[in-house]
């Protein structure tokens, strides 16, 4: 193999669509595991650079626009240097898919948005877990919950995404 050659098997860029606690992370830190891959949690990057400075969905907003700026192009160009992206960031709009769908555009890479399908009885039963154990760097409440599941939608197939359905079972 030339200096310059790629590799035959293209990259791959993961994106999560799902409910709050619906196994986004936990799927993305499994696929971060595989070679050649790396993985990119939005959570952890908000924790340390917003601490302390995300108290509501607007500051969130605010501090995730600021966020992607800088990670859009760097997940592109890992992409193009042959490395798959583990994206741990929401795919739970239209607008968010849109970002995600641009950076795609720039990459020469295939593409897996994985679909966590869980009701919310099971959502909130593994967040309340999750935030006895301590270990996420947010603790959302249960009242952020139902105003963040506001704005959840599914992606249609208009937009374009290879969808890979994962459905949870009714206990959490």
């Amino acid at each position: 193999m030339e200096f310059f050659d790629m590799p035959s098997a293209l990259p791959t860029l993961h994106l999560f669509c799902g409910k709050i606690a619906s196994g986004k992370s936990t799927l993305a830190k499994q696929l971060g595991r595989l070679e050649q891959t790396v993985m990119i949690a939005e959570d952890d990057w908000l924790n340390i650079l917003y601490v302390g400075e995300i108290s509501s969905l607007s500051d969130y907003v605010q501090s995730m626009a600021k966020l992607r700026k800088i990670i859009g192009p760097h997940v592109v160009s890992l992409l193009n240097s042959g490395v798959s992206v583990v994206l741990d960031f929401q795919a739970n709009t239209i607008e968010s898919r849109k970002w995600m769908r641009d950076i795609l555009g720039q990459a020469t890479a295939a593409h897996k948005l994985h679909v966590m399908e869980a009701s919310d009885a099971v959502c909130i039963a593994r967040l309340h877990e999750r935030n006895q154990q301590g270990d996420h760097p947010f603790a959302a409440t249960e009242d952020q919950f139902e105003q963040i599941t506001k704005h959840f939608v599914l992606p249609s197939s208009e937009e374009g995404f290879d969808i890979v359905l994962h459905r949870s079972g009714d206990a959490p």
